[in-house]
């Protein structure tokens, strides 16, 4: 099976950008949507009479579901949605405006994936065919010290995706989770730990695509990461913890090596800290 009509949220990061790349490769129609327009008027331009751009906040149902009537209107239905768009972060509870970081987080992380396959979804299961692949993380397995944020909202598309296979049981449609280790992308390039099994994302893209095409329900990337996630999920709570609490944290918002994230303000932040 190959894609011919797709959908890609975080079509601006580094695995985003490698998926629409490849599937344009393969002569799929793409909708490229993210917020960093220069980058998707750089991906458009690879076919442009096959991608449409829409720049939105993936967590606005309203605006997503304009996108959604105005793609399918012109394309027709996917059969390919992929909810990739995420932010991560370091989080510090001790700390008020942490708690704007982790609610934008849980908006764009977890929300963001419900709000992006729920306006295809009535025309995809009347079609009875098409794949909703949701970007997780191995980071959702169990939760890391200093990333309590970006490990619960990453829990949570796990869980909310595993409902919604059971769902669409019978339907046509597949579900895949997809937990990436470490890509080599924006997101990890403040990392100040080590990143074993670092991947780079044209790879990750082929793997993705290739396994979300014949159905697979679990994606992990690199697949070896699966083996050292699940060794680590068998230690004790203590001994998991003590090793993992000598490693260097990811940045927070404002911290050195920190990426933004969209939507969070100064004022955001400061109305935390006089709550």
């Amino acid at each position: 099976m190959q894609f011919s009509n797709a959908v890609i949220t975080g079509a601006c990061g580094g695995l985003g950008q490698a998926l629409a790349r490849e599937l344009l490769a393969q002569g799929a129609r793409v909708a490229l949507l993210g917020l960093d327009r220069a980058r998707l008027d750089a991906l458009q331009a690879l076919a442009p009479e096959r991608t449409a751009i829409y720049t939105l906040d993936v967590s606005d149902a309203a605006a997503m579901q304009a996108v959604a009537a105005d793609w399918m209107v012109r394309h027709g239905t996917p059969d390919l949605v992929i909810a990739n768009a995420g932010v991560a972060g370091g989080f510090d509870t001790a700390v008020a405006e942490d708690l704007a970081v982790m609610r934008r987080m849980l908006e764009i992380n977890l929300l963001g994936v419900a709000t992006t396959f729920q306006p295809f979804l009535g025309a995809m299961k009347s079609a009875r065919r098409g794949s909703l692949v949701g970007v997780a993380s191995l980071a959702g397995w169990r939760g890391l010290p200093g990333n309590g944020a970006y490990c619960a909202s990453k829990a949570g598309v796990i869980a909310y995706l595993q409902s919604l296979r059971a769902e669409l049981r019978g339907s046509g449609l597949q579900v895949a989770t997809v937990c990436p280790g470490y890509l080599r992308t924006p997101l990890t390039a403040g990392n100040r730990f080590k990143m074993p099994g670092l991947m780079e994302p044209d790879a990750a893209s082929r793997q993705l695509l290739a396994r979300a095409a014949r159905g697979a329900e679990l994606i992990v990337l690199p697949r070896r990461m699966a083996w050292l996630a699940r060794a680590l999920g068998l230690l004790p709570a203590a001994w998991h913890d003590r090793i993992l609490l000598g490693q260097p944290r990811k940045p927070r918002v404002g911290e050195a090596g920190s990426t933004a994230i969209p939507g969070l303000d100064a004022q955001s932040l400061q109305n935390n800290r006089k709550a």
